[in-house]
């Protein structure tokens, strides 16, 4: 992350949805001596959006943005976004 710059961590997808998961750089937000932050976007077919920003914290609470507060499918999304934190790649 030497840019300070967003590093893409991955895709996954869910019926016609696509998500993709980024490593906040400091340029973002992030800071550099703080936790990690991610954000999610997703392209469901209107072009991608940011749907969700977390920390990577045991008792973080993530922001969910628009109709994607308390949509059932947000459990699902933050396994399917840890994983791919902790899975192999840029860290």
């Amino acid at each position: 992350m030497g840019s300070g710059g967003d590093v893409w961590l991955g895709d996954f997808s869910r019926g016609p949805a696509v998500f993709s998961l980024y490593r906040l750089g400091i340029e973002s937000g992030g800071h550099p001596l703080g936790p990690p932050e991610y954000r999610i976007d997703c392209n469901d077919g209107a072009g991608p959006r940011e749907i969700c920003r977390y920390f990577d914290e045991p008792e973080a609470v993530p922001e969910w943005f628009g109709a994607w507060r308390n949509d059932e499918w947000c459990p699902w999304i933050l396994d399917q976004a840890g994983a791919l934190a902790s899975g192999p790649g840029p860290h």
